[in-house]
């Protein structure tokens, strides 16, 4: 009997859906995008927007929480004065009511001014472009500048406002190379073996990432004498990673294996929104309060997340990082440096992983160009305008996006429902910054199992374009870093070939003075 009654319902429920994709596949919007044409429907950009967002929400907090680290715009003049003696300096190293009420304040904003700036991304990519990627500012580009350019608490070599314009200078610079389509030779320019290697590259970082402590399971972590091995400990360092003791005895890593067997075996069934199940199976225990596996656990950690946790709908005006941009630190030469060397970089990241994204979709033909790719790479310039001015690092395409694609997002219906999704977050910030790690790290393991599929098409029997795919694949979950690898395996590449080419080039040499001997005797 209730076995009837569930077959029913699922049929009625796939008629309804049905009808639904129909409908708007039929309607203006659908033309629009073309859903017919790229052989998808709603619910299934529905489901790729969920997923890619869940997978990406991270950069709400994530990026916020390092920026804050920097003290923002905060001064000394916002320290509590002491009740003898002046201000100083060190207030802002030191423990001071005033500098850390000004800090929190700047850290609420730049969760609404990252949740802003990815709604504009987003749109735009998804409206113009037509494109089903999600944009968000840059997490390393947050840690760059807050590491090595403005410094814990202000103690760099460059204030906040100065730091945004340098960000505001290089987009500008992007947008100039992007109009003259320089970035879509310069993708085309990057050697298919390092094309297919940034793929594989890519997913190996996301799951390195993913098994990793303060992004992901916690599986692995760091090590002394190896730099990294198997942890997944029941008392770990909250601050390195390390582990204290209970190897392989972490409740939430194993909450997070059983999210990772969810997904496994929906994708082997080939259920749809495989994904989104497994997240929101982890999340939601997760938010259970005393069990050994809550993300609000009794500690003052935990009760400041759970506090914030509970206001549920959360806003705040941006009012301290807005517009607070100063050129005046371009007088000095250290400046351009940075300038020229985050532009190099960023141009070689962002194209290449863009690119990428575009060849996993499947939208490159065979003459390696894709449906609007000019505007692609234009719209992911001007959206890094968009975060200098909101006072964030630069809006970029981020490689979670994949996450999306492999659920089936094929148009910019799924970039508008990822933005659709960050405006929400502008009052919903309390909940969607408190999915766990370990919720979100199975997704990118996943990621790196799906993408190492495109390995396979490398010629690994020409060393030629073997070590230069394999110098980018190991590179970039080594370092960290995306840029490295597609530098490392360009560097490479040219290195390789370099020979042939000084070689063909003497031989060509040789054959004209031939020529021109010969035409001397006639």
């Amino acid at each position: 009997m209730g076995g009837i009654f569930f077959e029913k319902l699922a049929k009625s429920w796939n008629n309804i859906e049905q009808r639904l994709n129909t409908a708007i596949s039929n309607s203006r919007v659908g033309r629009y995008f073309k859903l017919e044409a790229r052989k998808t429907c709603f619910t299934r950009e529905f489901r790729a927007a969920s997923t890619t967002f869940l997978a990406m929400a991270y950069s709400i907090s994530v990026v916020a929480t390092v920026l804050s680290e920097s003290g923002g715009t905060c001064s000394v003049s916002d320290c509590t004065p002491p009740e003898k003696g002046t201000l100083t300096q060190d207030c802002r190293s030191k423990a001071n009511i005033g500098y850390e009420k000004c800090i929190q304040t700047v850290k609420n904003e730049l969760v609404v001014a990252v949740s802003v700036s990815s709604t504009i991304g987003c749109f735009l990519m998804g409206v113009l472009a037509n494109m089903p990627f999600g944009l968000a500012p840059g997490t390393g580009q947050a840690m760059y500048m807050t590491y090595n350019l403005v410094g814990i608490h202000g103690s760099g070599h460059m204030s906040y406002q100065n730091a945004l314009s340098l960000w505001l200078s290089e987009s500008v610079l992007f947008i100039i190379i992007a109009a003259s389509g320089l970035r879509a030779k310069l993708a085309r320019f990057i050697p298919m073996s390092v094309r297919l290697a940034c793929a594989v590259g890519i997913g190996m970082f996301m799951a390195f990432v993913g098994l990793q402590f303060n992004e992901g399971v916690g599986l692995i972590g760091p090590d002394p004498p190896s730099l990294v091995t198997i942890t997944a400990c029941a008392q770990t360092n909250p601050k390195t990673g390390q582990c204290i003791k209970g190897k392989m005895q972490s409740p939430t890593f194993w909450l997070g294996s059983a999210g990772f067997l969810i997904m496994s075996y929906g994708l082997m069934n080939d259920v749809k929104g495989s994904m989104i199940y497994g997240i929101l199976f982890v999340t939601f225990l997760s938010w259970i309060r005393g069990t050994p596996v809550t993300y609000f656990p009794n500690t003052d950690a935990g009760e400041a997340r759970y506090k914030y946790f509970k206001k549920t709908v959360d806003f705040h005006k941006i009012k301290r990082i807005v517009g607070k941009i100063s050129f005046t630190r371009f007088k000095k030469g250290d400046t351009w440096v940075s300038l020229f060397t985050l532009l190099y970089i960023d141009l070689l990241a962002t194209t290449g992983g863009l690119y990428t994204l575009a060849e996993i979709g499947g939208f490159v033909n065979d003459q390696g160009t894709f449906e609007n790719e000019y505007m692609t790479y234009m719209l992911d310039a001007i959206a890094t305008v968009v975060g200098s001015f909101l006072g964030v690092p630069p809006v970029v395409t981020y490689s979670e996006s994949s996450t999306g694609i492999r659920e089936g997002g094929r148009t910019g219906l799924t970039a508008v429902i990822i933005g659709l999704y960050f405006f929400l977050s502008l009052f919903l910030a309390p909940l969607l910054t408190s999915v766990p790690p370990w919720a979100i790290g199975p997704s990118l393991v996943m990621v790196g199992v799906i993408m190492m599929k495109v390995a396979k098409d490398i010629d690994w029997s020409n060393i030629r374009e073997a070590v230069p795919a394999f110098i980018t694949m190991i590179l970039m979950p080594l370092t960290s870093s995306i840029p490295n690898g597609i530098i490392g395996g360009i560097g490479i590449y040219v290195a390789l070939h370099l020979y042939d080419f000084v070689l063909g080039l003497i031989r060509k040499v040789k054959n004209m003075k031939k020529k021109d001997a010969i035409e001397t005797e006639a």
